[in-house]
């Protein structure tokens, strides 16, 4: 090859190289915030699942994408500041766990796209006005699935078929959403020959008051929702729980591993996973508005086999056949 040909040829790759280095090397910038607390048990294995939805598309941590984590929890005040500490720092994308944070971040920018998981009730909180089509900065997946509640009440019935009175726990502060699963299992109840309340708790003294007085009632059982305020004290509300003898149905494992009865609901790991997939297309070029926002897919079953057990009852073996995660 001669010299001039050489030359020609290097400066066509040169010339078209920062196009593919700018897909392939370049470094995004994503900063998250978690509804859950840093130190939660839960924490690794869910920002485990948002960074392998990042790999399968080709996005590595420390190498072609910066990740920065805010840990909020319940905390209002907390992820609010985290939010505008994130936005700051002026990333190519957000992402949002949990209703309250998105609620932080959605205050805090309209133009940043923010890509959302185990959010409740996208539309009825104003955050969109559709999901095949969502406006503005915003998409992701919900965990909002109003025939859930339903569910609850069979799983609570095939177990324990003496309870005639569920009690539904959560914090309307941080979780607003659930006064429309109340209203679904008000509305389901009566098929089931129980009657349904609300029981608020927005402290760990309101907890073991409405759990102890619940256990002053014979046939009472407690259904607790998606809620982060009940999520950070699962342990609490499934001892007490137990400690009552009071059958309950939880939104999520940690509930039944921490001794409780039956868990069922959303499996959030895999809707941070996709979250991670919606991430990737987003920095490929896509916009928020073109990605529908998907309703929950994957649920997971969980029965722990000590607590029924401790409450005299027997789990049906069909449950027990097709259930995710049995607690012996």
């Amino acid at each position: 090859m001669r010299r001039r040909e050489f030359i020609t040829l290097v400066s066509g790759i040169a010339a078209a190289w920062p196009l593919h280095a700018r897909a392939q090397e370049r470094t995004a910038r994503v900063g998250v915030l978690m509804v859950i607390a840093e130190s939660d048990p839960e924490s690794k294995r869910l920002t485990g699942a948002i960074e392998m939805g990042l790999d399968l598309a080709g996005w590595y941590k420390s190498r072609n994408i910066q990740l920065t984590y805010r840990w909020g929890a319940s905390n209002h005040d907390l992820l609010q500041r985290y939010a505008e500490e994130l936005i700051r720092e002026m990333p190519d994308i957000l992402v949002a766990f949990g209703t309250p944070a998105l609620i932080s971040l959605h205050q805090a920018t309209s133009t940043i796209p923010i890509v959302f998981a185990g959010v409740s009730d996208p539309i009825g909180q104003g955050f969109v006005t559709s999901f095949s089509h969502p406006d503005g900065n915003l998409t992701g997946f919900s965990n909002f699935d109003l025939d859930i509640g339903t569910k609850w009440l069979q799983l609570l019935k095939d177990v324990a078929p003496n309870v005639t009175h569920v009690s539904v726990m959560f914090n309307p502060r941080t979780s607003p959403y659930n006064s429309r699963w109340m209203q679904a299992i008000e509305q389901a109840a009566g098929g089931f020959q129980v009657s349904a309340s609300q029981s608020v708790v927005q402290s760990d003294e309101d907890i073991q008051s409405e759990v102890g007085r619940l256990g002053t009632k014979p046939g009472s059982g407690l259904l607790v929702p998606s809620d982060p305020f009940t999520y950070e004290r699962s342990a609490t509300i499934a001892g007490l729980a137990a400690g009552n003898k009071i059958p309950g149905v939880y939104a999520f494992p940690r509930f039944a591993q921490d001794g409780g009865l039956i868990a069922y609901g959303v499996d959030l790991a895999d809707q941070l996973r996709n979250a991670g997939g919606y991430v990737a297309r987003i920095l490929k070029g896509d916009k928020p508005a073109d990605l529908p926002i998907q309703a929950p897919t994957h649920y997971t079953l969980t029965i722990n086999l000590r607590a029924a057990k401790a409450l005299g009852l027997i789990v049906p073996l069909g449950l027990l056949n097709v259930a995710d995660e049995v607690i012996e």
